[in-house]
Protein backbone atom coordinates (compact mmCIF):
# COMPACT_ATOMS: atom_id res chain seq x y z
CA UNK A 1 0.00 0.00 0.00
CA UNK A 2 1.54 3.30 -1.02
CA UNK A 3 2.22 5.86 1.65
CA UNK A 4 2.23 9.61 1.30
CA UNK A 5 3.26 12.27 3.79
CA UNK A 6 0.80 14.29 5.83
CA UNK A 7 1.44 17.43 7.87
CA UNK A 8 -1.75 17.51 9.90
CA UNK A 9 -0.29 16.08 13.10
CA UNK A 10 3.31 14.77 12.89
CA UNK A 11 3.16 12.64 16.04
CA UNK A 12 -0.25 11.08 15.48
CA UNK A 13 -0.17 7.39 14.56
CA UNK A 14 -2.52 6.12 11.90
CA UNK A 15 -3.02 2.36 11.78
CA UNK A 16 -3.52 0.20 8.74
CA UNK A 17 -3.24 -3.53 8.49
CA UNK A 18 -4.26 -6.59 6.56
CA UNK A 19 -6.21 -9.27 8.41
CA UNK A 20 -5.42 -12.95 8.38
CA UNK A 21 -7.77 -14.97 6.22
CA UNK A 22 -7.83 -17.97 8.52
CA UNK A 23 -11.16 -18.31 10.30
CA UNK A 24 -9.40 -19.56 13.43
CA UNK A 25 -6.67 -16.98 13.87
CA UNK A 26 -6.78 -13.43 15.10
CA UNK A 27 -5.76 -10.34 13.14
CA UNK A 28 -2.08 -9.80 12.51
CA UNK A 29 -0.68 -6.95 14.66
CA UNK A 30 -1.56 -3.59 13.16
CA UNK A 31 1.24 -1.92 11.23
CA UNK A 32 1.44 1.60 12.63
CA UNK A 33 2.79 4.53 10.66
CA UNK A 34 3.31 8.07 11.98
CA UNK A 35 1.12 10.58 10.17
CA UNK A 36 4.19 12.06 8.52
CA UNK A 37 4.36 8.84 6.53
CA UNK A 38 0.78 7.69 6.68
CA UNK A 39 -1.40 6.40 3.90
CA UNK A 40 -3.70 9.40 4.32
CA UNK A 41 -2.76 11.76 1.52
CA UNK A 42 -4.57 14.88 2.68
CA UNK A 43 -1.49 17.00 3.45
CA UNK A 44 -3.68 19.34 5.41
CA UNK A 45 -3.20 21.34 8.55
CA UNK A 46 -5.77 22.64 10.98
CA UNK A 47 -6.01 26.29 11.98
CA UNK A 48 -8.65 27.15 14.57
CA UNK A 49 -9.36 30.63 15.91
CA UNK A 50 -11.30 30.13 19.15
CA UNK A 51 -12.09 33.84 19.46
CA UNK A 52 -13.81 34.04 16.08
CA UNK A 53 -14.89 30.38 15.99
CA UNK A 54 -13.12 29.93 12.66
CA UNK A 55 -11.54 26.73 11.45
CA UNK A 56 -9.45 26.40 8.32
CA UNK A 57 -8.11 23.29 6.67
CA UNK A 58 -5.21 24.14 4.41
CA UNK A 59 -3.48 21.79 2.03
CA UNK A 60 0.24 22.11 1.59
CA UNK A 61 1.85 21.80 -1.80
CA UNK A 62 1.09 18.48 -3.44
CA UNK A 63 3.88 16.44 -5.01
CA UNK A 64 4.36 16.68 -8.75
CA UNK A 65 3.35 13.06 -9.25
CA UNK A 66 0.53 12.06 -6.86
CA UNK A 67 0.47 8.42 -5.86
CA UNK A 68 -2.75 6.69 -6.86
CA UNK A 69 -2.66 3.24 -5.31
CA UNK A 70 -5.70 1.27 -6.44
CA UNK A 71 -4.32 -2.12 -5.57
CA UNK A 72 -6.63 -4.56 -3.86
CA UNK A 73 -5.89 -8.02 -2.58
CA UNK A 74 -6.30 -10.90 -4.98
CA UNK A 75 -8.05 -12.81 -2.21
CA UNK A 76 -11.55 -11.51 -1.46
CA UNK A 77 -11.28 -12.80 2.11
CA UNK A 78 -8.44 -10.51 3.20
CA UNK A 79 -9.74 -7.13 4.39
CA UNK A 80 -7.90 -3.86 4.57
CA UNK A 81 -8.11 -2.48 8.12
CA UNK A 82 -8.23 1.24 8.86
CA UNK A 83 -7.93 2.15 12.53
CA UNK A 84 -9.92 4.99 14.11
CA UNK A 85 -7.47 6.18 16.76
CA UNK A 86 -9.37 7.24 19.88
CA UNK A 87 -7.11 5.87 22.60
CA UNK A 88 -8.80 3.12 24.59
CA UNK A 89 -11.93 3.55 22.44
CA UNK A 90 -10.13 2.95 19.14
CA UNK A 91 -11.72 0.55 16.70
CA UNK A 92 -11.07 -1.02 13.30
CA UNK A 93 -12.85 -0.49 10.00
CA UNK A 94 -12.68 -3.73 8.01
CA UNK A 95 -13.00 -3.23 4.24
CA UNK A 96 -13.20 -6.02 1.69
CA UNK A 97 -15.22 -8.44 -0.38
CA UNK A 98 -17.09 -11.30 1.29
CA UNK A 99 -16.40 -10.21 4.86
CA UNK A 100 -19.76 -11.52 6.08
CA UNK A 101 -18.35 -14.94 5.25
CA UNK A 102 -15.70 -14.52 7.98
CA UNK A 103 -17.43 -15.12 11.33
CA UNK A 104 -14.40 -14.28 13.45
CA UNK A 105 -14.37 -10.65 12.28
CA UNK A 106 -17.70 -9.97 13.96
CA UNK A 107 -17.44 -12.43 16.81
CA UNK A 108 -14.26 -10.93 18.28
CA UNK A 109 -16.23 -7.73 18.93
CA UNK A 110 -19.20 -9.40 20.68
CA UNK A 111 -18.44 -9.52 24.40
CA UNK A 112 -21.68 -10.86 25.88
CA UNK A 113 -24.07 -13.64 24.92
CA UNK A 114 -26.93 -11.53 23.57
CA UNK A 115 -27.04 -9.73 20.22
CA UNK A 116 -29.78 -7.62 18.65
CA UNK A 117 -29.54 -7.00 14.90
CA UNK A 118 -31.31 -3.82 13.82
CA UNK A 119 -32.13 -3.72 10.12
CA UNK A 120 -34.90 -2.70 7.73
CA UNK A 121 -37.44 -4.34 5.47
CA UNK A 122 -35.26 -3.92 2.39
CA UNK A 123 -31.96 -5.21 3.77
CA UNK A 124 -33.34 -8.01 5.97
CA UNK A 125 -34.29 -10.40 3.12
CA UNK A 126 -30.84 -9.90 1.58
CA UNK A 127 -28.39 -10.05 4.48
CA UNK A 128 -30.05 -10.78 7.82
CA UNK A 129 -29.65 -14.58 7.69
CA UNK A 130 -26.02 -14.26 6.60
CA UNK A 131 -25.33 -11.83 9.44
CA UNK A 132 -26.92 -14.11 12.02
CA UNK A 133 -24.82 -16.98 10.66
CA UNK A 134 -21.67 -14.88 10.96
CA UNK A 135 -22.51 -14.07 14.57
CA UNK A 136 -23.32 -17.65 15.62
CA UNK A 137 -21.16 -19.96 13.48
CA UNK A 138 -19.07 -22.03 15.89
CA UNK A 139 -20.42 -19.85 18.69
CA UNK A 140 -23.58 -21.60 19.98
CA UNK A 141 -23.65 -19.68 23.26
CA UNK A 142 -24.63 -16.44 21.52
CA UNK A 143 -28.34 -15.73 21.15
CA UNK A 144 -29.25 -13.41 18.27
CA UNK A 145 -32.54 -11.56 17.90
CA UNK A 146 -33.56 -9.02 15.31
CA UNK A 147 -35.85 -6.07 14.81
CA UNK A 148 -36.88 -5.09 11.28
CA UNK A 149 -37.79 -1.43 10.85
CA UNK A 150 -39.54 0.21 7.90
CA UNK A 151 -37.14 1.52 5.26
CA UNK A 152 -36.62 5.22 4.65
CA UNK A 153 -35.50 8.55 6.06
CA UNK A 154 -39.07 9.43 7.02
CA UNK A 155 -38.95 6.67 9.65
CA UNK A 156 -35.84 8.05 11.35
CA UNK A 157 -37.90 9.30 14.27
CA UNK A 158 -38.71 8.64 17.91
CA UNK A 159 -41.69 6.39 17.19
CA UNK A 160 -39.58 4.02 15.09
CA UNK A 161 -36.69 4.16 17.55
CA UNK A 162 -39.04 2.89 20.26
CA UNK A 163 -39.43 -0.36 18.32
CA UNK A 164 -35.75 -1.07 18.99
CA UNK A 165 -36.15 -0.42 22.70
CA UNK A 166 -39.33 -2.52 22.78
CA UNK A 167 -37.50 -5.49 21.30
CA UNK A 168 -34.47 -5.06 23.57
CA UNK A 169 -36.58 -4.87 26.72
CA UNK A 170 -38.90 -7.72 25.72
CA UNK A 171 -35.79 -9.85 25.03
CA UNK A 172 -34.41 -8.97 28.47
CA UNK A 173 -31.09 -7.82 27.05
CA UNK A 174 -28.48 -6.82 29.62
CA UNK A 175 -25.57 -4.41 29.66
CA UNK A 176 -23.22 -6.94 28.05
CA UNK A 177 -25.39 -7.24 24.96
CA UNK A 178 -24.36 -5.96 21.54
CA UNK A 179 -26.51 -4.12 19.02
CA UNK A 180 -25.63 -4.63 15.34
CA UNK A 181 -26.64 -2.04 12.73
CA UNK A 182 -27.25 -3.79 9.40
CA UNK A 183 -28.21 -1.30 6.71
CA UNK A 184 -27.58 2.21 5.46
CA UNK A 185 -27.17 5.52 7.21
CA UNK A 186 -30.65 5.64 8.73
CA UNK A 187 -30.27 2.23 10.36
CA UNK A 188 -26.74 3.01 11.53
CA UNK A 189 -27.77 6.31 13.09
CA UNK A 190 -30.83 4.84 14.82
CA UNK A 191 -29.15 1.66 16.05
CA UNK A 192 -26.20 3.65 17.35
CA UNK A 193 -28.47 6.06 19.22
CA UNK A 194 -30.45 3.15 20.66
CA UNK A 195 -27.18 1.55 21.82
CA UNK A 196 -26.05 4.83 23.38
CA UNK A 197 -29.33 5.13 25.29
CA UNK A 198 -30.34 1.56 26.21
CA UNK A 199 -29.31 0.83 29.80
CA UNK A 200 -27.24 4.04 29.47
CA UNK A 201 -24.97 2.49 26.88
CA UNK A 202 -24.29 -0.94 25.34
CA UNK A 203 -21.83 -2.07 22.68
CA UNK A 204 -22.72 -1.84 19.02
CA UNK A 205 -21.27 -2.80 15.65
CA UNK A 206 -21.79 -1.16 12.26
CA UNK A 207 -22.36 -3.24 9.11
CA UNK A 208 -23.08 -0.57 6.47
CA UNK A 209 -24.68 -1.73 3.22
CA UNK A 210 -24.83 1.52 1.20
CA UNK A 211 -22.10 3.71 -0.28
CA UNK A 212 -23.25 6.60 1.90
CA UNK A 213 -22.86 4.57 5.08
CA UNK A 214 -19.65 2.84 4.03
CA UNK A 215 -17.74 6.00 3.17
CA UNK A 216 -19.15 8.30 5.83
CA UNK A 217 -21.99 7.77 8.30
CA UNK A 218 -20.89 4.45 9.82
CA UNK A 219 -17.52 5.89 10.85
CA UNK A 220 -17.07 8.36 13.68
CA UNK A 221 -19.88 7.71 16.14
CA UNK A 222 -22.49 10.25 15.11
CA UNK A 223 -25.86 8.73 15.98
CA UNK A 224 -29.37 10.12 16.21
CA UNK A 225 -32.81 10.75 14.78
CA UNK A 226 -34.60 13.58 13.00
CA UNK A 227 -37.10 16.06 14.38
CA UNK A 228 -39.86 17.54 12.25
CA UNK A 229 -38.10 20.92 12.60
CA UNK A 230 -34.64 19.73 11.65
CA UNK A 231 -32.45 16.81 10.66
CA UNK A 232 -30.30 14.96 13.22
CA UNK A 233 -31.14 17.39 16.02
CA UNK A 234 -31.53 14.57 18.57
CA UNK A 235 -28.61 12.22 19.08
CA UNK A 236 -25.27 11.43 20.66
CA UNK A 237 -21.62 10.85 19.85
CA UNK A 238 -21.21 7.12 20.49
CA UNK A 239 -18.48 5.01 18.89
CA UNK A 240 -18.97 1.44 17.63
CA UNK A 241 -16.80 -1.54 18.49
CA UNK A 242 -15.98 -1.98 14.82
CA UNK A 243 -17.20 -1.18 11.33
CA UNK A 244 -17.42 -4.11 8.92
CA UNK A 245 -17.71 -3.04 5.26
CA UNK A 246 -18.49 -5.99 3.01
CA UNK A 247 -18.27 -4.41 -0.42
CA UNK A 248 -20.34 -7.26 -1.88
CA UNK A 249 -23.43 -5.64 -0.34
CA UNK A 250 -23.16 -2.88 -2.95
CA UNK A 251 -24.12 -5.42 -5.62
CA UNK A 252 -27.76 -5.11 -4.55
CA UNK A 253 -27.74 -1.32 -4.13
CA UNK A 254 -30.02 0.62 -6.53
CA UNK A 255 -28.29 3.04 -8.90
CA UNK A 256 -29.87 6.07 -7.26
CA UNK A 257 -28.59 5.05 -3.82
CA UNK A 258 -25.14 4.40 -5.24
CA UNK A 259 -24.97 7.87 -6.81
CA UNK A 260 -26.21 9.45 -3.59
CA UNK A 261 -23.25 8.04 -1.69
CA UNK A 262 -20.80 9.48 -4.18
CA UNK A 263 -21.67 12.98 -2.93
CA UNK A 264 -19.79 12.21 0.29
CA UNK A 265 -16.84 10.76 -1.64
CA UNK A 266 -16.60 13.96 -3.68
CA UNK A 267 -16.72 16.00 -0.48
CA UNK A 268 -13.47 14.55 0.86
CA UNK A 269 -11.62 15.65 -2.26
CA UNK A 270 -12.98 19.17 -2.11
CA UNK A 271 -12.25 19.90 1.54
CA UNK A 272 -8.95 18.13 2.19
CA UNK A 273 -7.70 15.68 -0.45
CA UNK A 274 -7.06 17.30 -3.84
CA UNK A 275 -5.38 14.19 -5.25
CA UNK A 276 -8.44 12.09 -4.43
CA UNK A 277 -10.67 14.62 -6.21
CA UNK A 278 -8.46 14.46 -9.29
CA UNK A 279 -8.64 10.66 -9.17
CA UNK A 280 -12.45 10.90 -9.02
CA UNK A 281 -12.55 13.15 -12.07
CA UNK A 282 -10.80 10.40 -14.01
CA UNK A 283 -12.53 7.42 -12.44
CA UNK A 284 -16.15 8.53 -12.01
CA UNK A 285 -17.29 6.37 -14.97
CA UNK A 286 -15.70 3.34 -13.30
CA UNK A 287 -17.45 4.11 -10.02
CA UNK A 288 -20.83 4.43 -11.73
CA UNK A 289 -20.13 1.14 -13.53
CA UNK A 290 -19.51 -0.45 -10.09
CA UNK A 291 -15.94 -1.39 -10.89
CA UNK A 292 -14.84 -3.39 -7.80
CA UNK A 293 -11.26 -2.09 -7.80
CA UNK A 294 -12.34 1.54 -8.14
CA UNK A 295 -14.93 1.22 -5.39
CA UNK A 296 -12.58 -0.56 -3.03
CA UNK A 297 -10.11 2.28 -3.46
CA UNK A 298 -12.75 5.02 -3.05
CA UNK A 299 -14.10 3.44 0.14
CA UNK A 300 -10.64 2.89 1.60
CA UNK A 301 -9.48 6.44 0.91
CA UNK A 302 -12.72 7.97 2.17
CA UNK A 303 -12.44 5.98 5.40
CA UNK A 304 -8.82 7.02 5.81
CA UNK A 305 -9.82 10.67 5.54
CA UNK A 306 -12.76 10.26 7.91
CA UNK A 307 -10.73 8.26 10.44
CA UNK A 308 -8.02 10.89 10.62
CA UNK A 309 -10.50 13.72 11.13
CA UNK A 310 -12.42 11.82 13.83
CA UNK A 311 -9.17 10.91 15.60
CA UNK A 312 -8.26 14.60 15.79
CA UNK A 313 -11.69 16.05 16.59
CA UNK A 314 -14.16 13.41 17.76
CA UNK A 315 -16.93 15.73 18.93
CA UNK A 316 -16.80 18.35 16.19
CA UNK A 317 -15.23 21.32 17.94
CA UNK A 318 -13.65 22.50 14.71
CA UNK A 319 -11.96 20.26 12.16
CA UNK A 320 -14.69 17.61 12.03
CA UNK A 321 -17.28 20.25 11.13
CA UNK A 322 -15.55 20.64 7.78
CA UNK A 323 -16.91 17.21 6.83
CA UNK A 324 -20.30 18.94 6.59
CA UNK A 325 -19.57 20.80 3.35
CA UNK A 326 -22.94 21.37 1.68
CA UNK A 327 -24.83 19.84 4.58
CA UNK A 328 -26.29 23.03 6.03
CA UNK A 329 -27.98 23.81 2.73
CA UNK A 330 -28.69 20.12 2.12
CA UNK A 331 -30.34 19.52 5.49
CA UNK A 332 -32.60 22.51 4.82
CA UNK A 333 -33.68 20.83 1.59
CA UNK A 334 -34.38 17.50 3.30
CA UNK A 335 -36.32 19.09 6.15
CA UNK A 336 -38.39 21.46 3.98
CA UNK A 337 -39.01 19.11 1.06
CA UNK A 338 -39.88 16.18 3.32
CA UNK A 339 -37.57 13.49 4.69
CA UNK A 340 -36.99 10.85 2.04
CA UNK A 341 -38.23 12.86 -0.94
CA UNK A 342 -34.61 13.42 -1.87
CA UNK A 343 -31.87 11.08 -0.73
CA UNK A 344 -29.34 12.58 1.66
CA UNK A 345 -26.56 12.61 -0.94
CA UNK A 346 -28.79 14.28 -3.49
CA UNK A 347 -29.55 17.10 -1.06
CA UNK A 348 -25.87 17.37 -0.09
CA UNK A 349 -24.88 17.58 -3.77
CA UNK A 350 -27.18 20.54 -4.37
CA UNK A 351 -26.03 22.03 -1.07
CA UNK A 352 -22.41 21.65 -2.11
CA UNK A 353 -23.05 23.62 -5.29
CA UNK A 354 -24.64 26.36 -3.18
CA UNK A 355 -21.68 26.43 -0.77
CA UNK A 356 -19.28 26.58 -3.71
CA UNK A 357 -21.32 29.38 -5.27
CA UNK A 358 -21.16 31.36 -2.03
CA UNK A 359 -17.41 30.72 -1.76
CA UNK A 360 -16.97 32.17 -5.24
CA UNK A 361 -19.12 35.22 -4.45
CA UNK A 362 -16.87 35.88 -1.44
CA UNK A 363 -13.84 35.81 -3.74
CA UNK A 364 -12.36 32.81 -1.98
CA UNK A 365 -12.13 30.44 -4.98
CA UNK A 366 -11.80 30.91 -8.71
CA UNK A 367 -14.28 30.11 -11.43
CA UNK A 368 -12.40 27.03 -12.62
CA UNK A 369 -13.13 25.21 -9.35
CA UNK A 370 -16.82 26.13 -9.57
CA UNK A 371 -16.94 24.54 -13.01
CA UNK A 372 -15.11 21.40 -11.86
CA UNK A 373 -17.58 20.89 -9.01
CA UNK A 374 -20.54 21.23 -11.36
CA UNK A 375 -18.98 18.81 -13.82
CA UNK A 376 -18.14 16.04 -11.38
CA UNK A 377 -21.57 16.17 -9.70
CA UNK A 378 -23.24 15.99 -13.10
CA UNK A 379 -20.97 13.05 -13.99
CA UNK A 380 -22.14 11.35 -10.81
CA UNK A 381 -25.76 11.90 -11.88
CA UNK A 382 -26.45 14.12 -8.87
CA UNK A 383 -28.59 17.30 -8.76
CA UNK A 384 -26.84 20.67 -8.88
CA UNK A 385 -29.83 22.82 -7.91
CA UNK A 386 -32.36 22.51 -5.06
CA UNK A 387 -35.98 21.47 -5.70
CA UNK A 388 -38.07 24.20 -7.33
CA UNK A 389 -40.36 24.38 -4.29
CA UNK A 390 -37.54 25.65 -2.06
CA UNK A 391 -37.74 29.33 -1.11
CA UNK A 392 -35.30 31.69 0.54
CA UNK A 393 -37.44 31.75 3.67
CA UNK A 394 -37.47 27.94 3.83
CA UNK A 395 -33.69 27.84 3.75
CA UNK A 396 -33.34 30.58 6.35
CA UNK A 397 -35.83 29.11 8.82
CA UNK A 398 -34.23 25.65 8.84
CA UNK A 399 -30.65 26.93 8.76
CA UNK A 400 -31.42 29.04 11.85
CA UNK A 401 -31.68 25.85 13.96
CA UNK A 402 -28.72 24.08 12.34
CA UNK A 403 -26.36 22.33 14.76
CA UNK A 404 -23.50 24.59 13.66
CA UNK A 405 -25.22 27.73 14.93
CA UNK A 406 -23.33 29.15 17.94
CA UNK A 407 -24.62 32.10 19.97
CA UNK A 408 -27.07 32.89 17.19
CA UNK A 409 -24.34 32.91 14.54
CA UNK A 410 -24.66 30.53 11.57
CA UNK A 411 -21.28 29.02 10.79
CA UNK A 412 -20.73 27.47 7.39
CA UNK A 413 -18.17 25.24 5.70
CA UNK A 414 -16.91 27.06 2.61
CA UNK A 415 -14.06 26.49 0.18
CA UNK A 416 -11.17 28.93 0.36
CA UNK A 417 -8.01 28.82 -1.72
CA UNK A 418 -6.88 26.03 -4.05
CA UNK A 419 -8.66 22.69 -4.34
CA UNK A 420 -8.48 20.79 -1.02
CA UNK A 421 -8.80 23.84 1.22
CA UNK A 422 -11.81 24.93 3.26
CA UNK A 423 -12.86 26.97 6.28
CA UNK A 424 -15.47 26.52 9.00
CA UNK A 425 -16.45 30.04 9.89
CA UNK A 426 -19.10 32.51 10.91
CA UNK A 427 -16.97 35.39 9.63
CA UNK A 428 -18.37 36.04 6.15
CA UNK A 429 -20.35 38.72 4.34
CA UNK A 430 -24.04 37.98 4.97
CA UNK A 431 -24.88 39.53 1.61
CA UNK A 432 -23.04 36.70 -0.13
CA UNK A 433 -25.29 34.15 1.62
CA UNK A 434 -28.37 36.14 0.66
CA UNK A 435 -27.21 36.43 -2.95
CA UNK A 436 -26.61 32.67 -3.15
CA UNK A 437 -30.04 31.84 -1.73
CA UNK A 438 -31.76 34.20 -4.16
CA UNK A 439 -29.74 32.83 -7.08
CA UNK A 440 -31.00 29.28 -6.40
CA UNK A 441 -34.57 30.08 -5.34
CA UNK A 442 -37.41 31.71 -7.20
CA UNK A 443 -38.55 33.59 -4.12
Amino acid sequence: MAAAPSSIRPNRAISLSTASHSHKTSLQPLLRFPASASSIPSRSRLCFDFNNRNCAVKASAAPTAPVMDQSTSSSPTVPVVVEVDLGNRSYPIYIGSGLLNQPELLQRHVHGKQVLVVTNSTVAPLYLDKTIWALTEGNPNVKVGSVILPDGEKYKDMDTLMKVFDKAIESRLDRRCTFVALGGGVIGDMCGYAAASFLRGVNFIQIPTTVMAQVDSSVGGKTGINHRLGKNLIGAFYQPQCVLIDTDTLNTLPDRELASGLAEVIKYGLIRDAEFFEWQETNMPALLARDPSAFAYAIKRSCQNKAEVVSLDEKESGLRATLNLGHTFGHAIETSFGYGQWLHGEAVAAGTVMAVDMSYRLGWIDDSLVKRVHKILQQAKLPTTPPEMMTVDMFKSVMAVDKKVADGLLRLILLKGPLGNCVFTGDYDRQALSDTLHAFCKS
